[in-house]
């Protein structure tokens, strides 16, 4: 589990105001599961997702989500990651591929996290933030993620990856407000899958 807590330069948790966050939620909270639940709310409630607000900057290292409020789907599993780590629970990052606009062509990855929980296993939760059609919660055993599966070449992945895919990172990196990556969207094709060692 040891990869599945450590700080890098995308998941800082170890940055003060990571680390303050992270512990005054912990505060509250008796159990790794309580604590996890509080992390997932307070991000999925508090960061608000770029789309949905129209906010910039793109944010991508835990620490800028966690200043400015705001970031994607993969921005905010980052800070999730961080908060959870520094409270000493492994977290990792999944993927699913999924529809722009539902119907089709443009597609592009959507990030989220899976957490360990020790009475569980690991548990994926979706802290993009909900909205009308979208109501992700924390809910172990059962999942609750904010969507499912619609068309075939949508996919849902299993692997849990320790930190960030490349792709995700230098595209989050690479571009400054909320419509230009909207434009650029993360994206791998099903048949460039296996390079990731993901399975469907």
């Amino acid at each position: 589990m040891e990869e599945y807590l450590q700080t890098n330069e995308v998941i800082d948790w170890k940055h003060p105001e990571v680390l303050k966050l992270a512990q005054t939620i912990a505060s509250s909270h008796r159990t790794s599961e309580a604590t996890a639940k509080a992390c997932f709310e307070w991000v999925r409630d508090e960061i608000h997702h770029s789309y949905d607000y129209q906010m910039n900057p793109v944010t991508c290292r835990a620490s800028d989500v966690l200043q400015h409020k705001t970031g994607y789907c993969y921005a905010k599993s980052h800070l999730l990651a961080a908060l959870l780590r520094a409270n000493g629970i492994p977290t990792g990052f999944c993927y699913q591929r999924l529809s722009i606009d539902d119907k089709g062509t443009p597609y592009s990855l959507h990030g989220f996290n899976a957490v360990y929980l020790p009475e569980v296993g690991w548990h994926r939760v979706d802290a993009r933030g909900n909205r009308g059609g979208v109501d992700a919660q924390f809910t172990p055993p059962q999942e609750r993620l904010a969507f499912k599966i619609q068309l075939p070449e949508e996919a849902d992945f299993q692997a849990i990856f320790s930190e960030p895919l490349q792709i995700v990172v230098e595209t989050l990196q690479a571009h400054n407000t909320w419509d230009e990556l909207l434009r650029h969207l993360p994206d791998v094709t099903l048949k460039s899958w296996k390079q990731y060692g993901l399975v469907s």
